[in-house]
């Protein structure tokens, strides 16, 4: 019997613990021509099966497709920019974007942000090869300025509403320049510290007709649609040409 109750105790302890519904607007987003961005709707319930008056802080991130990137540093030499210092990730998210109910470091530690990658500062990039750590933090520091630059980083503190401290909603706007591929949504339920209860939930982003053509041919014929982009440039340079000479 009292084998029993000590092999019963972490179930009872761990049915205690809240529960995650997330759910997102919409699962697919396509990517047809014209298409200016989208706004992602991550929304859901924090269910505490103690009833307990807890308050939970919530944290959503979005990642798109990891891949591999070669980061180069200019240096300007007499008036000229050219390439100078360079770093390889191995796997690089696409798109990152983080909404929380607070601030990150007023919700956890900078330990707790570090494992689960809360915010710009502690994603966790993967550098090929040795590199000095403070390169490698400077490099870092570029790669996710320039991605904030290009819409593709977003972090938003207070980008969490809930209410009645069950519901919550998180809006993150997507870029029109994101890559195709799966994106996932991970949500985070947060007490004193600690990570209570997580969940995810799948976004897919592709593109149809005309478009995935166009993405196809290049990446399966590089090479000849190099050349027709190259032959394409060139005759319509030298359409214009004439026809400003006719003019």
């Amino acid at each position: 019997m009292i084998l029993a109750l000590i092999v019963a105790q972490p179930a009872f302890a761990q049915s205690e613990d809240p529960i995650l519904v997330p759910d997102i607007s919409q699962h697919e987003i396509v990517l047809r021509q014209g298409f200016t961005g989208a706004t992602l709707l991550l929304y859901g319930a924090v269910l505490d099966p103690a009833d307990s008056d807890a308050q939970y802080d919530v944290v959503v991130v979005l990642k798109g497709p990891t891949e591999p990137i070669l980061l180069r540093e200019k240096e300007r030499i007499f008036g000229i920019w050219v390439n100078s210092e360079e770093t390889a990730y191995r796997s690089v998210p696409s798109f990152y974007a983080m909404a929380s109910s607070r601030p990150v470091l007023d919700i956890v530690d900078e330990r707790t942000a570090a494992i689960y990658e809360l915010g710009l500062e502690y994603l966790q990039l993967s550098p090929s090869g040795s590199i000095d750590p403070g390169e490698q933090q400077r490099f870092a520091e570029g790669l996710v300025d320039l991605r904030q630059r290009q819409g593709l980083y977003a972090q938003y503190d207070m980008g969490v509403e809930i209410s009645e401290g069950v519901l919550y909603r998180a809006d993150i706007p997507i870029p029109s320049n994101v890559v195709s591929g799966r994106y996932v949504a991970e949500t985070f339920a947060i007490y004193d510290g600690r990570v209570i209860s997580s969940a995810t939930s799948e976004v897919q982003v592709f593109k149809e007709g005309f478009e995935l053509g166009v993405e196809e041919a290049a990446n399966d014929y590089s090479f000849f649609y190099g050349l027709f982009a190259v032959g394409l440039s060139v005759a319509m340079g030298f359409a214009a040409g004439r026809l400003f000479t006719l003019i």
